[in-house]
């Protein structure tokens, strides 16, 4: 662990008290902020390159401000996973209030539809590059350290759990459903999806973020595979 690991991220750690905690506005806004500027430190510099006072000095803060929410850096990346999480959850119920309910014509499904939900599961396609960089960097941290990795499997399990959840409540009320089981098939989704994300990166290692995004073409070829009707 590096010198700045300052204490166990695991069970019971401030990441999971904050979280259950009711922040006053101010500080949120504070954590919101330090949140934002680690997303592109720990993208452009990696969690073992980039320092606290870096991230602080991006945020416009001083190290107390980042002590006062944040243990480590670790615990700050463990945040940052956790953020996107909720935001894609988030996304995702929305957009399945949107869709129309004629997804399915003539009993063939509308696959851009069901794309269309798929990619509110992934981060904003503006942020692909920041966000494949970011994944890596937390895969490998996790590897490294069983005191990151076992929240990092936890956070894993919530997310991928959940949003089968979701999904599979949107194709419900579409009239589709899955050909396999839930998790089987979100666990081959979001698989295929980050591994073109991470090949989209290396074949562009300085495209702007917005012309990082992962190629769709496989992704669309195993949502044909994986969605169908539910008669």
């Amino acid at each position: 662990m590096t010198s700045e690991h300052a204490t166990d991220v695991g069970s019971g750690s401030s990441v999971e008290r904050e979280l259950a905690a009711a922040l006053t506005p101010r500080r949120e806004r504070t954590r919101e902020r330090l949140l934002d500027a680690a997303f592109t430190v720990f993208a452009h510099h990696g969690i073992r390159g980039a320092s606290i006072e870096a991230v602080c000095e991006a945020a416009g803060f001083t190290r107390g401000a980042f002590y006062s929410n944040f243990s480590s850096k670790e615990e700050l990346f463990l945040a940052l996973a956790e953020r996107a999480m909720r935001q894609q959850l988030a996304s995702l119920e929305s957009i399945g209030k949107e869709l129309e309910p004629d997804i399915v014509r003539g009993g063939c499904v509308d696959h851009d539809a069901i794309r269309t939900i798929l990619s509110v599961v992934v981060t904003d396609p503006g942020d692909a590059r920041q966000w494949a960089l970011m994944r890596a960097e937390l895969e490998l941290l996790a590897m490294r350290d069983p005191a990151v990795g076992r929240p990092f499997l936890a956070q894993e399990e919530m997310l991928r759990t959940e949003v089968g959840a979701a999904i599979e409540r949107i194709l419900a009320d579409l009239g589709l459903r899955f050909t396999v089981d839930q998790r089987t098939a979100v666990d081959l989704l979001l698989s295929v999806y980050e591994s073109s994300a991470r090949s989209a990166v290396v074949a562009n290692p300085t495209a702007e973020d917005g012309d990082a995004a992962p190629d769709t073409a496989v992704l669309s070829g195993l949502v044909n595979l994986l969605v169908t009707t539910a008669d």
